[in-house]
């Protein structure tokens, strides 16, 4: 290495680490070691593989055997979540008055408390897939393959932290099944059962969305805000939309805007963009689209 190239080495690294030191987001304490994104990621291919046996992993399951499997699971799941969850409440506001080794296990039994009603839910949307897609050959394909489960599934779980207030793991977990599927559904929403998101690309589900139940999406719908320029002093405002029971909105839909409600039993058309409340039972389109084609050389 030649002296120039030396020069042009040292800047660069003190300009880094300059900025290690002026940014509060580097050089974190060594109490607050940030959870471990790889161990987060292998938790939800457990927690998949407890929710569908023999389905994802190498285990066969039977009748003979689900008890050992289950009990295994749970056991390694439980060292491993409570684990990621001590680090992760560092980041609580209050942190230092917690006694974080207790608090993460205490959050953690009760999470995998709730994993026979999430797999109940999972099981009903499998069969809101099958019963609202005539291309789904099998329940089977659908848990194998569906985007929109997949994403669904991740969702139930992170959603149990939110509501716990654990930080950072429900965005890590959203965020990887938004990466994998592109759907991105927020952990704070509130999600009802026999939900049905098909094709699945470009959907967006924020985080103070509420969702009735037998809800079914297309590719492309946003459940978004009117405005986030207040940044943060809009934590804890209700900024999204609240859809109701049996609402189905088509591919490339926006619904706008904490006030709007879809009412009950509605449908809403393509490409439509909505920022007030919709009646029950309502059929909302989009009219005076013109389709030119200009073939002249």
């Amino acid at each position: 290495m030649d002296n120039e190239l030396r020069w042009h080495i040292q800047d660069i690294v003190e300009e880094i680490a300059k900025n290690y030191i002026t940014a509060d987001v580097f050089l974190q304490k060594k109490e607050n070691k940030l959870p471990k994104r790889s161990e987060i990621i292998k938790i939800l291919n457990e927690l998949r593989s407890v929710m569908f046996p023999s389905y994802f992993g190498s285990e066969h399951v039977d009748c003979t055997t689900a008890t050992y499997f289950v009990g295994e699971k749970m056991s390694t799941l439980y060292e491993n979540l409570a684990e990621q969850i001590e680090l992760a409440l560092s980041y609580s506001e209050d942190a230092a008055n917690l006694d974080k080794a207790k608090l993460a296990k205490e959050k953690t039994v009760e999470i995998l408390k709730k994993m026979p009603e999430i797999q109940r839910k999972l099981l009903m949307d499998v069969q809101a897939a099958f019963d609202g897609d005539p291309a789904a050959g099998s329940k089977e394909q659908i848990i194998f393959s569906y985007p929109g489960l997949y994403a669904i599934f991740v969702y139930r779980v992170a959603h149990e932290l939110y509501v716990r207030k654990i930080p950072l793991i429900p965005r890590i977990m959203t965020e990887y099944a938004h990466s994998k599927t592109g759907i991105d559904i927020n952990a704070g929403a509130e999600i009802g059962e026999h939900f049905f998101i098909d094709h699945g690309t470009g959907v967006v589900v924020g985080e103070t969305s509420v969702l009735g139940d037998n809800v079914k999406f297309y590719q492309g719908v946003t459940l978004g805000a009117l405005s986030t320029r207040c940044g943060q002093a809009l934590v804890d405002v209700k900024r999204h939309p609240t859809i109701e029971d049996d609402v189905t909105i088509y591919s490339g839909a926006s619904i706008l805007g904490g006030k709007t409600v879809v009412g009950k039993g509605s449908i809403i058309g393509g490409n439509s963009f909505i920022t007030e409340s919709i009646p029950q039972n309502a059929r909302v389109s989009t009219q005076f689209q013109e389709l030119n084609i200009n073939t002249q050389k």
